[in-house]
């Protein structure tokens, strides 16, 4: 106990002692003890009542009181509840102070914030951007649901992923059509979700003027080192000895410079496309078809096996799954020494969905490398790449026909053991095996 409220305690008690021995003294002094006892005893309760009383108009009063002075427990008590009262009134005004620092904050946002009930999905709170942004309106849309508000935006399915939800890149603004946004979905408690629209119409622009720009220098490009692929091939080593080295070297290197402008051609079609023309790919031929062809890039350096488990089809365009699968087994070819071997497996997976893989024992990648492997032009080894005629464009390729399939990528790897590259896709993607529609000579 504090010095002072053991002080004003030991204080109150003197005080009633004191009244107690000057009541008692009266009442043998005039021969009615009892009588002057209860009357003391009631002017003390009266008292302490009247101290009580005080205390409860300090707190329920919203005016603030002055402090009571003096000794005794009551007064120190008082004291004690205004020094409180103080001290909580400092830290809502704390309190109020950094909420308006918060709301100033989300008010300056360029990003529409929208806090959303997780089981509900209705919509608890959002910022002012959201009005611009999303077209909410305070407090009209408070408790209305997310789903409904944002209307044609179809994110009720989206939500449902809740912590899963892969971000929304490119959507439409239900305000403004040509307004595009990028959503992301972020659960912050048990029961809260975070959404978070950001208006990339800018640097959905400037995608598009880099698409644009590839694609035409790289059709610009196509027809000069045809002219000149053309007159390489026209030249005949074998007249000019001492030209033997140049010439084949600038063959090899005007048809990397061909392949280069092929797949930059190529990512530039995917990269505008939003949908195939999609069709049953019959995985029995499309597994023939790339171990011959692995079989004839390797030149019987590797060994190379296929192998179907699956036992099903894919749903999806055949020529672009072709060119991705068929990238990951040219690299796999030209990645691993000769003598290794170069696995291509078609499978089910438990949660119902099928994959492709292609392992290798190659000579593997680092794994501070992995984030970035399926970037344009990214290359683990600079030097070993031009030596095996890569242009660092397959695995973007792969990546971005697999988008459109709704499949993804994934890449186990250990340096100098191998590495393993995974085409995984969902059960929308799964078609029963039609042994009819096969060619002849794969039944």
């Amino acid at each position: 106990m504090p010095n002072d409220a053991r002080s004003a305690w030991f204080k109150t008690l003197g005080q009633l002692a004191l009244v107690l021995v000057v009541a008692l003294a009266l009442g043998f002094a005039i021969g009615q003890v009892w009588p002057v006892i209860t009357i003391a005893a009631l002017g003390v309760v009266a008292w302490h009542y009247w101290k009580l009383r005080k205390l409860l108009l300090r707190l329920t009063a919203r005016q603030r009181l002055t402090p009571s002075t003096g000794p005794g427990v009551w007064n120190e008590l008082d004291r004690l509840l205004f020094r409180g009262q103080n001290e909580m009134r400092g830290r809502k005004r704390r309190l109020i102070d950094m909420l308006r620092a918060y709301r100033a904050a989300t008010a300056a946002l360029p990003d529409a914030i929208v806090v959303v009930e997780r089981n509900s999905q209705r919509i608890q709170w959002f910022n002012e951007a959201a009005t611009r942004l999303l077209g909410l309106h305070y407090p009209s849309d408070l408790g209305a649901a997310l789903s409904d508000r944002l209307q044609p935006l179809p994110i009720a399915h989206w939500l449902t992923g809740g912590r899963h939800a892969e971000p929304l890149l490119d959507a439409a603004s239900p305000v403004q059509p040509d307004l595009r946004l990028s959503l992301r979905l972020i659960p912050y408690s048990d029961e809260l979700w975070l959404l978070i629209a950001r208006d990339v119409s800018k640097l959905m622009h400037l995608e598009q003027m880099r698409r644009d720009f590839v694609a035409n220098v790289s059709h610009e490009l196509r027809t000069p080192l045809t002219v000149v692929h053309g007159y390489l091939d026209m030249l005949d080593p074998a007249e000019q000895p001492d030209w033997a080295p140049m010439l084949n070297e600038m063959q090899r290197q005007s048809q990397r410079m061909t392949q280069l402008v092929e797949d930059l051609l190529m990512l530039s079609r995917l990269e505008a496309q939003e949908e195939l023309p999609e069709e049953i790919v019959a995985m029995t031929p499309m597994l023939a078809t790339l171990k011959r062809e692995a079989d004839a890039l390797s030149q019987r350096r590797h060994t190379i096996t296929a192998e179907d488990l699956a036992g099903v089809d894919l749903w999806g365009s055949t020529k672009e799954l072709h060119s991705a699968f068929s990238n990951l087994v040219g690299n796999a070819i030209r990645y691993t020494p000769a003598g290794g071997s170069i696995h291509i497996r078609f499978a089910s997976e438990r949660d119902g969905g099928v994959s492709l893989s292609v392992e290798d024992t190659g000579y593997g990648i680092p794994a501070a490398h992995l984030p970035r492997i399926t970037e344009r032009f990214y290359r683990v080894s600079t030097s070993r790449s031009r030596e095996s005629g890569g242009t660092g464009l397959g695995l973007s390729i792969v990546k971005h026909v697999l988008n459109l399939h709704q499949a993804r990528l994934e890449i186990e790897s250990e340096v100098g053991r191998g590495s393993r590259f995974a085409c995984r896709f969902g059960r929308e993607r799964i078609r029963a095996r039609d042994l009819d529609s096969y060619p002849e000579d794969h039944e």
